[in-house]
């Protein structure tokens, strides 16, 4: 897929006034949910993995849907879809900035076959997230089935072999999107060599998701470790000749090393 790829290092907020008026089909994104103020019960074990609920302190920046609203509405196309994650706290902000300027407001439902567990028992388990989904009236849909117009999905979290690792084989993003959940967002509301905006692009899954399916994508991320990660990760799923033990390995080699560099680098600025 030639020239499909926009890779953009840069405050989506700033750079999204860059791109042209009425050009992206479909914009499909991962704010953040601003839930790492209630997120902090961490939970050491000593037969099995910690549970550590701490986020990235990005998410303690408190996120407007408000300043999305203008830019998401002037780069559509008028046959445009819009699907944002959120969660709990976040739904009534974006119902509040998005529902008087689009024709329809509605949300999906993310089940997760394999949530956190809770070894507690005294409260939900975490397992279900929520998805703005907003458009026009002359929108673009691609349902086969009834069974595909549920509001209601379900499928296993990211899963071992497409987590982004780094040093100790530990999480790189927190909230990795698994690909199925991508691949059937982006199958329904959008065609072929179509282009998808993700203004939060962490590391890289929506573009996978769009390679399979033969979209065309820009993506913003404003984190330096994020968007080397995805730097990585493209250049090693380029690789036709590795099996994908072997992809996955060199991912986590390359990352440790330029990410580990990096850090040091933005530590000394901030000095």
């Amino acid at each position: 897929m030639k020239n499909s790829i926009k890779l953009v290092l840069w405050d989506c907020l700033e750079k999204i006034k860059k791109i042209p008026d009425n050009s992206v089909d479909l914009i499909l994104t991962d704010p953040p949910y601003n839930i790492a103020k209630y997120s902090t019960w961490n939970i050491k074990f000593d037969w099995r993995q910690d549970i550590n609920n701490d986020l990235a302190e990005w998410d303690l920046k408190d996120l407007n849907p408000l300043d999305l609203v203008k830019e998401y509405k002037r780069v559509l196309k008028s046959t445009w879809n819009i699907f944002i994650f959120t969660s709990y706290n976040m739904i009534w902000k974006f119902h509040e900035a998005f529902d008087d300027e689009f024709d329809t407001f509605q949300f999906m439902v993310w089940h997760k076959k394999n949530p956190v567990p809770n070894f507690f028992k005294k409260w939900f388990l975490n397992s279900c997230e929520l998805i703005v989904a907003c458009w026009n009236k002359w929108h673009k849909w691609n349902f086969k089935t009834q069974a595909e117009m549920h509001n209601f999905i379900e499928s296993w979290i990211c899963s071992w072999k497409e987590r982004i690792k780094w040093i100790d084989w530990k999480t790189l993003h927190p909230t990795q999107k698994p690909l199925d959940i991508l691949k059937h967002i982006i199958e329904i509301s959008s065609n072929e060599w179509d282009l998808v905006l993700d203004p939060f692009m962490w590391v890289w899954s929506t573009w996978e998701a769009c390679k399979i399916l033969w979209r065309r994508f820009i993506w913003i991320e404003m984190d330096k470790i994020y968007f080397k990660a995805s730097e990585k990760r493209l250049w090693v799923n380029e690789l036709e000749n590795l099996t994908f033990i072997e992809k996955i390995n060199l991912i986590k080699k390359i990352t440790n090393k330029s990410l580990l560099n990096l850090k040091l680098d933005i530590s000394l600025q901030l000095v």
